[in-house]
C-alpha cells in the first residue's frame, strides 16, 4: 500500500484491497444519496425513517475518514494504523447501530440504556477526531466548550445560567434525538448539499469548469486590468458552483494570479482580488453553497426566495470590486491582454453552449416547477449526463461516472463531518436553551440600542467564523446571533442574511482569513498587506448588510418603488464608495474629494430620506470640485 501523491487530493489512498475498498466506501455515498433522496426504497414496499438514512451517510464517511486523512504529519503513509482501523470499525459501527435499530429508538427515544450511553460517547470521539483531521482545531474546540457549557451550565452566571446535564445524558441525547445528530444540518447535507455536489462535480468533470474560465477570458481579457476582470467573472461563477472559497481561490488562482502580476498588478493586489471574488461566490445565485440552503430550511421558506433576496446584495458586492479594480487599472496604466492570446467567444460559446442547459434546468426546475432542490439538483446532474454525450470529448464512460461518484464522495466528507459537529452544537441549544441565552446576554449588552447590537453581531459573526468554513460558521453564528437581531425587530431573512455575510467575511478579515491565506501564497505577497487589500475591495459586504437590517428594499422586500429606489441608489452609492477607497475618478483624487465620494455613498445607500439628500449633497460637490479642478487645469495648460 502506497500513498498517493498527486497534488490534485490531500487524502491518503490505498493500493490494493484496502485502496478498493475505500473507492467503494466514496461511490457508495453519492449512491446512498441518489436512492434517499428520490425515496427508491418505497419502489421495493420499504420504509425507513429519514434518520436511517442519514445513518448511513454517518456510516460511510466515520469509516472514510481514519482511512483516507492521517491522524498528522507523522502518521504512516505507506500502511494503515491499527488505530485508524479501530476509529474506521467505530465509524461504522455508531452508523450501523442507528440504521438497524432506530425504529426501536423512535418510540423510546427518551431512555437513557447503556448501549445509547456508549454508542453516542464513541460516535462524539470519532465526529471529533474526523473534524480536527480535515478541519484542524478551532471547530473541535468549539463542539467541546458546547458540550462543556453543557455539562456545567449550572456555575455561569447571569442569562447563561443553566440547569447542567450529566453526561450519560448527554451523550445519548446527542446522539440519538432528532434535534442533535442527524438533526437540519446533516439533512440539508444528505440531501440538498449532495444533490448540488454531485452536480458541481458533473459539470467540472465533463469540462464546465474550463468553459466557465474560458468564457470570463473571452469577455474581460482584452480590457484594461483584464485578468483581474477575469478573475471576479470567473471566481463568481465558479464559487457559487463549489461551495467553498479556498477551493475557489486554488482552483481559479492558480490561473488568474499570475496574469494579474504579468499585467502589473502588485503580487498583493492579484492575490486579495482573488480571494475576495472567491468569497463573494458563496454569496452569487443561483446556487450560493450548502450554507444557503440550510438558511432556507432555518427559515422555513422555499430556496427560491432565498435566491431572490440574495441577487441585489451580490451585485454590489461585485461592482464595488469590479469599480475598484477599473480604476486601479487607470491608475497604474495597465492595459488588458493582447487579442491573439485570447480565446474566440465566438469559438467559446459555439464549444461550451451545452453547459448553460444545466443551469437552465436548474433554473428552472427551482423557480418555475418549484421542485425541492435536492431533487432539481438531481435532474440537473441529469442533464449534464444527457448533453455531456453530444460532444466527443465530454461524453461520459463508465470510468469516467465512477470518478465524478468517487470525487463527490470525497468532496462529501468534509462537508459531512462539519453537518455532524453542527448537529452536536445543535443538540446543546436545544437541551440547554443556550440560543435564547446567549441572544439575551447581547441584546443586554446593547443596552436595546439596535445599531451597537448590530456592530456586535458583525464582530462575533467574524470572530466566530474564523478558521472554519463557511457553513460551520454560518450555523454557528445563525443559532447564537441571528435571534437576538430578530427580537430587536429586524425580520428573520435580514438577520440570517446579516450573519450569513460576516461570516463569508471571516475569510478576508485578519488575523485568520483562510481565502487571503491561500490568494497569498499563489501571488507570493504578504499575507496582511493582502488581507487589508481584501477587505477594502469587498467593502460591499460590510455595508450592505448594515442597510437591509434597517430596511430589506435591498432584499427585494417591499413595494416595488421603494425597491427600485434602494437599488438605484446603491448602485450609485457602491460605486462612489469605491471611487472614495480607489482615490480616482476623471483624476487622482485628494483626502477631501475621497471622503465627499464615500461619505455621499454612504448616504446614498443609507435607508433615509434626510442621509439620501446629504450622500446628494456631497455626490454634488465633488462633481463640482471635479468640474472646477478640470477647468483649472485645461486653463493653466492652455498658458504654458
Amino acid at each position: 500500500m502506497t500513498k498517493d501523491t498527486s497534488p490534485k487530493t490531500r487524502f491518503r489512498r490505498h493500493q490494493g484491497v484496502l485502496g478498493l475498498i475505500e473507492r467503494v466506501l466514496l461511490i457508495c455515498i453519492p449512491l446512498a444519496g441518489v436512492v434517499g433522496i428520490l425515496d427508491l426504497f418505497l419502489s421495493f414496499g420499504i420504509s425507513v425513517y429519514i434518520q436511517q438514512y442519514l445513518a448511513v451517510l454517518l456510516c460511510l464517511v466515520l469509516a472514510l475518514v481514519p482511512l483516507l486523512v492521517p491522524a498528522s504529519e507523522k502518521s504512516p503513509k505507506d500502511r494503515l494504523p491499527w488505530y485508524d482501523a479501530t476509529l474506521s470499525l467505530g465509524g461504522l459501527m455508531v452508523g450501523l447501530y442507528m440504521i438497524i435499530l432506530y425504529p426501536a429508538i423512535a418510540v423510546t427515544i427518551g431512555m437513557l440504556t447503556p448501549d445509547r450511553i456508549i454508542m453516542g460517547t464513541i460516535a462524539i470521539i470519532i465526529i471529533l477526531e474526523s473534524c480536527r483531521r480535515l478541519l484542524g482545531w478551532p471547530l473541535v474546540i468549539i463542539v467541546v466548550l458546547f458540550i462543556l457549557y453543557a455539562h456545567f451550565s449550572d456555575i455561569f452566571p447571569g442569562a447563561l445560567y443553566g440547569r447542567g446535564f450529566p453526561w450519560t445524558r448527554l451523550a445519548a441525547y446527542l446522539y440519538v434525538d432528532e434535534n442533535a445528530l442527524f438533526s437540519i444540518a446533516m439533512r440539508v447535507t444528505g440531501t440538498i448539499v449532495l444533490a448540488f455536489v454531485l452536480f458541481g462535480q458533473a459539470i467540472f468533470a465533463t469540462g464546465g469548469g474550463q468553459f466557465l474560465t474560458n468564457l470570463a477570458m473571452s469577455i474581460m481579457g482584452r480590457f484594461r486590468g483584464g485578468p483581474a476582470k477575469v478573475s471576479i467573472i470567473a471566481s463568481s461563477l465558479f464559487g457559487t458552483m463549489s461551495g467553498s472559497a479556498v477551493a475557489n481561490v486554488a482552483t481559479t488562482g492558480a490561473v488568474t494570479i499570475p496574469l494579474m502580476k504579468k499585467t502589473g498588478y502588485p503580487p498583493y493586489y492579484a492575490g486579495a482580488v482573488e480571494a475576495t471574488a472567491s468569497s463573494g461566490g458563496q454569496i452569487m445565485p443561483p446556487v450560493m453553497g450548502a450554507a444557503a440552503f440550510l438558511m432556507a430550511q432555518f427559515l422555513g421558506i422555499p430556496y427560491a426566495k432565498v435566491v431572490v433576496a440574495a441577487i441585489v446584495p451580490a451585485i454590489l458586492y461585485y461592482v464595488g470590486v469590479f469599480v475598484q479594480v477599473d480604476l486601479e487599472a487607470v491608475k497604474r496604466n495597465l492595459e488588458g491582454l493582447p487579442r491573439e492570446v485570447l480565446p474566440s467567444l465566438k469559438a467559446i460559446l459555439l464549444d461550451g453552449w451545452i453547459f448553460f442547459i444545466p443551469v437552465v434546468v436548474l433554473v428552472y426546475s427551482l423557480f418555475i416547477l418549484f421542485l425541492d432542490p435536492d431533487v432539481a439538483g438531481l435532474y440537473s446532474v441529469a442533464s449534464v449526463l444527457v448533453v455531456a454525450m453530444l460532444k466527443k470529448e465530454s461524453r461520459i464512460n463508465l470510468r469516467k461516472l465512477l470518478a465524478i461518484l468517487e470525487s463527490t464522495g470525497e468532496g462529501l466528507l468534509e462537508i459531512s463531518v462539519i453537518a455532524a459537529a453542527a448537529g452536536l452544537i445543535l443538540g446543546v441549544v436545544s437541551i440547554t436553551g443556550l440560543g435564547f441565552a446567549f441572544s439575551l446576554a447581547l441584546i443586554q449588552m446593547s443596552g436595546g440600542n439596535l445599531f451597537i447590537l448590530l456592530l456586535l453581531a458583525a464582530a462575533g459573526a467574524i470572530v466566530l467564523g474564523m478558521g472554519m468554513t463557511v457553513t460551520a460558521a454560518y450555523i454557528l453564528v445563525v443559532i447564537l446571533i441571528a435571534p437576538a437581531l430578530i427580537e430587536l425587530g429586524i425580520i428573520p431573512i435580514a438577520a440570517h442574511m446579516f450573519v450569513f455575510y460576516f461570516a463569508i467575511l471571516s475569510f478576508l478579515t485578519p488575523p485568520i482569513c483562510l481565502a487571503v491565506y491561500t490568494g497569498s501564497s499563489i501571488a507570493g505577497s504578504k499575507p496582511m498587506q493582502t488581507a487589508w487589500q481584501a477587505m477594502r475591495l469587498a467593502v460591499a459586504a460590510y455595508i450592505v448588510p448594515m442597510i437591509f437590517a434597517y430596511s430589506p428594499a435591498l432584499l427585494l422586500i417591499g413595494s416595488p418603488t421603494e425597491i427600485i429606489r434602494a437599488i438605484i441608489s446603491g448602485l450609485i452609492g457602491m460605486v462612489l464608495i469605491a471611487i472614495g477607497l480607489e482615490g480616482y475618478l476623471f483624476r487622482h483624487l485628494g483626502w477631501v474629494e475621497r471622503i465627499l465620494s464615500f461619505g455621499g455613498g454612504i448616504g446614498l445607500m443609507a435607508p433615509s430620506w434626510l442621509a439620501k439628500a446629504i450622500g446628494m449633497a456631497l455626490l454634488l460637490a465633488l462633481l463640482l470640485q471635479q468640474w472646477a479642478a478640470n477647468r483649472l487645469a485645461r486653463a493653466k495648460k492652455q498658458i504654458t
